[in-house]
This record gives C-alpha cells, structure tokens and sequence, in this order.
C-alpha cells in the first residue's frame, strides 16, 4: 500500500490516508488501496468495525485535480470512472468511523460521508466547494447532505462552497462528535471498540436498516426492520442473551424471596 497505512487493531482495522504531502489529495490509487482494505476484511470476522483517518493537518482536501489532466468528457465516467471505488463504501456492510481533522473537502467531505459516523478535531474544517472550479461534488456529496440535512442547507452550502466549522457541523447532525485537538483519533477508537462488543450480526442489521429504511415508504421500512428483527433473533448470540437475561432476573427473583 502506497497512499494509505494500515494497522489491525483486532476487532479494529484502523486506515490512515497517507499522502501528506499533497494534503490526502483523493487519486485513483488510494481508492483502489481503500477498495482492497475493506475487501480483505468484508468476511473477516475478527475485524467488526473500520476506522477511517487522516493527519491533524487534513483528513483529506479532496480529489488530486491532476486526476484530471488527462481526463475528457467521453473518458470521465467511462475508463476514468471511479465510481466504482465509491460504492464499495457506500455499501460496506461492517461499520465505518470516520476520524477526521484539519481539511475536510470535496472529496475528503464525501469520503467522511460516506462512513457512518464522524468523530471531529475542533480544528476540523469542512467545505463541499467544488461550485468554484464549475464542478459539482461527484462522489455522493450532493445526495449525502441533502438526505442528512435536508434541501435547503444542502442547497447553501453546495451553492456557496463555504467552509464550516466542526461546532457547525456539530449542530447541523453532519458529525457524530467534538473532540479537542489531538483527542479525535482515540475518541474514534473508544467508539469503536464500544459498538464492537456487541453482537457483529445486530451490528450489521441495524446498519442496514437505518440506511435503507428511509428510501422505503413507512410501511416497507417497517416490515424491513421486523424481517432483519427476526434474523437477528435466530443468531446464537441473541438466543444466548436472552437466557442469561431471563436466568440473571430468575436468580433476583429468588434472592428477594
């Protein structure tokens, strides 16, 4: 691997960007390394979660533009597509914790998105501002904000471009949480390692579910969830729980008498 590092934190696989010279510039070998990771740990079961990071100066400034160099309108989504990379984040089952820092634009704003959750530096700093070379984002950023935080903020900030703050992205629900500098990182694994001690079968379901349910009609989702309730009921996981509930309130029943 050439533009990312990757460290096994069992049951954490930790990836870091590893481009700092160009800032976690996004190009097409650090998707292709991405795409591999998270390929070789989709079936691994001692891996249940993804951590995501970058450095304390940028998590990523978005898209190398010398992606586009030699690019043309008939080659840029055909054999310069990417798009590809992209959905195997998108549809990852295992979770994915993005630990981000300093810049976070374009393409670094869609890569945090496109994760589950974001643990943020106070010194993170976020822009969608590919508008300025008259661009649109390309990787899911327009969908991903306007779902999260509805039209019309998804409206000013890709129409602007404007920066924002970590506090900001904080108070619209972009982030999961705020963390001094230095801390983001260590506050992304503790997460981590918080959701992986629960049953890997729940985790994956109820990842699914809330992501596919809000492009169900109410009814659908909710037969969605009953079918993915019943799958994770039938795992010896839940069945084991189960009993040591009920067996740990019979033994409290008959201490009390």
């Amino acid at each position: 691997m050439d533009t990312i590092l990757l460290e096994r934190r069992d049951p954490i696989l930790l990836i870091q960007l590893n481009r700092p010279q160009k800032l976690n510039a996004i190009n097409r070998e650090m998707l292709q390394e991405i795409q591999a990771a998270l390929e070789d740990v989709r079936a691994d079961e001692r891996i249940r979660i993804i951590v995501l990071t970058g450095n304390e100066r940028a998590f990523s400034v978005g898209a190398d533009i010398e992606l586009f160099a030699s690019a043309t309108p008939a080659t840029l989504p055909t054999v310069h597509s990417d798009l590809h990379y992209w959905e195997t984040l998108h549809h990852f089952p295992k979770p994915l914790i993005a630990a981000v820092s300093g810049y976070v634009y374009g393409g670094g704003l869609e890569l945090a998105l496109a994760c589950d959750l974001i643990v943020a530096s106070d010194t993170a700093r976020f822009a969608s501002p590919e508008i300025r070379l008259g661009l649109i984002p390309g990787a899911g950023g327009t969908q991903h904000l306007a779902r999260r935080l509805g039209k019309y903020r998804a409206m000013e900030l890709v129409l602007t471009g404007r920066e924002f703050t970590a506090q900001e992205a904080l108070a619209m629900g972009l982030v999961t949480r705020v963390v001094p500098a230095g801390q983001y990182l260590d506050e992304a694994l503790r997460l981590a390692q918080e959701i992986a001690q629960h049953s890997p079968a729940a985790i994956r379901a109820a990842k699914l579910a809330i992501i596919s349910g809000p492009e169900m009609s109410w009814e659908a989702a909710m037969r969605f969830e009953r079918e993915l309730f019943h799958l994770t009921f039938s795992t010896p996981e839940a069945q084991e729980a189960v009993r040591a509930f009920l067996e740990s309130r019979r033994q409290r029943r008959d201490s009390s008498q």
